[in-house]
């Protein structure tokens, strides 16, 4: 009978510790129980049976799992995990069951949606969208905002989305905003316009748009166009302590499902502030890294802080900007149109200068990068950033990141391989956005989301939820990355 001897103590590496168990090869294999009990000491938990994926073929079969304090002391036999049991150590029979390692999602927005202050709208008629929204302008003052969220345009019964005039049918007494669960766009009602002074004479910022339509605002806005109203009137403040809060309950969510390390891509002071708070109260459920933008990352900068800083639960990521728009929200930017918009090619947030100049500056600060590049134009000009400062690089390989990284074609990826870019592709979104996908054409398709094909170039590949626009459940995006089917 061949036994797997248990290996990795808390205490150890684990390759230090293969290795010295290698060197002991003849009494492990002699006396594996006794020697692994004699060298780990006693498990808090451990799991028995059932399917375990330890994802490395070298340690052959894995029966049992060991676990003490908030570390896995050690995986191997059946018989062998079971003489790492004390009189205190809970056994967990896993007969019948999967157990996989925890699961990473390499980019979320966890705090996006905080229900402390706004509405979640994610409701399959518009009729119960504005159902919510008028309880909650029912206990708001009027004049101030009435905010929603998790808004999706494409999955409602009546088959359109939301526009101005179901919004005027909330209040005309509160300007009222939904913010599309992708982030870059929402509607509002007409006494938002008013608020944010936006006329049907003004015209559109720069990377961003207020759509149009028979001479009338439709209601819905895109990008940049967002940041007038959010700088308009007044808005529902949120303290610190609802901040920590509800870090504690979407930590405690993803973890449920399986995730034990997030990353939040695109990070503002409050929102580090609220990691602290909660990681300071033992309420921080599953690591984060962070990644910082605006005013926290100056701040960073001028501390003197870098990629890297921080621990094993919180640590500082790379720096975040976004440079073009939403796939869900069909406004990111390509060298195509969009099918059935012959002169719609998307949003451009950044032009190749700040690319440019947001490059060098992370650099000049020891800083990783991630640009948002969502469409095949972006990352083309992502690339040319991140070829010109590789140019002259010494030493190793920064690792730049593309968030999204979802429309590419071969010269793409070829490319992403030779600057040992790191993409960052959406995980569950051709499975739960599929209803929007006729919008980008059956040839695009085959281009997007394509982690198979990053993983054919030697590409090392980062799946992400992206949420809230997707979903962060694992299993789900398990199915989504093999079938690539949505559920009709």
């Amino acid at each position: 009978m061949t036994r797997s001897t248990p290996f990795c103590p808390a205490s150890v590496s684990r390759r230090r510790f293969l290795t010295t168990t290698a060197a002991a090869g003849g009494l492990a294999a002699m006396t594996s129980n006794a020697f692994g009990a004699a060298f780990l000491g006693k498990a808090d938990v451990i799991l028995s049976g059932g399917t375990f994926h330890a994802m490395d073929p070298a340690l052959g079969p894995v029966e049992a799992l060991a676990v003490r304090g908030d570390r896995i002391l050690a995986v191997g036999s059946v018989e062998d995990i079971a003489a790492l049991a004390g009189p205190g150590t809970e056994v967990i029979d896993t007969r019948g069951l999967t157990v996989t390692p925890g699961f990473i999602d390499a980019h979320s927005h966890p705090l996006m949606a905080n229900e402390a202050v706004s509405v979640n709208v994610d409701f399959r008629s518009i009729s119960e969208v504005q159902a919510a929204l008028r309880a909650k302008a029912a206990a708001t003052p009027p004049g101030h905002w009435v905010q929603g969220h998790m808004y999706d345009d494409t999955k409602f019964a009546e088959g359109r989305p939301m526009n101005r005039a179901d919004l005027d049918a909330v209040s005309t007494a509160h300007p009222v905003f939904i913010r599309h669960r992708g982030g870059h766009t929402a509607v509002v009602n007409s006494m938002a316009f008013a608020v944010a002074g936006v006329t049907l004479d003004t015209p559109d910022p720069e990377g961003g748009k207020y759509y149009r339509e028979a001479g009338a605002f439709t209601g819905r806005i895109a990008e940049h166009a967002l940041d007038t109203f959010l700088a308009a009137g007044t808005w529902p403040p949120v303290d610190r302590k609802a901040n920590q809060e509800n870090v504690r309950l979407i930590t405690r969510r993803m973890l449920s499902a399986g995730l034990t390390s997030t990353t939040d891509a695109y990070g503002e002071t409050e929102e580090w502030q609220s990691y602290v708070d909660a990681y300071a109260a033992g309420e921080l459920n599953c690591r984060v890294s962070f990644m910082p933008s605006g005013q926290i990352y100056r701040a960073m900068k001028a501390a003197g802080i870098r990629s890297g800083f921080g621990d094993e639960m919180l640590r500082v990521g790379a720096v975040k900007y976004g440079a073009d728009g939403s796939v869900s929200e069909r406004t990111m930017r390509m060298s195509t149109p969009f099918a059935g918009r012959p002169d719609d090619f998307g949003i451009l947030t950044m032009s190749q200068e700040e690319i440019d100049a947001a490059v060098d500056d992370a650099v000049a600060h020891g800083f990783r990068i991630g640009i948002h590049a969502n469409g095949d134009v972006t990352i083309d000009m992502v690339l040319k950033a991140y070829e010109r400062v590789l140019a002259d690089w010494q030493g190793e390989n920064p690792r730049f990141r593309i968030e999204h990284c979802s429309l590419v074609n071969p010269g793409l990826l070829e490319r992403i391989k030779v600057t040992g870019t790191v993409p960052t592709p959406f995980y569950t979104y051709a499975h739960y956005h599929g209803e929007k996908w006729h919008e980008y054409g059956a040839e695009k398709m085959e281009w997007m989301f394509a982690h198979r094909s990053f993983l054919d170039h030697g590409i090392p590949v980062a799946p992400a939820s992206d949420y809230t626009p997707g979903p962060y459940e694992p299993m789900m995006a398990l199915q989504s990355l093999v079938t690539r089917k949505d559920p009709d």
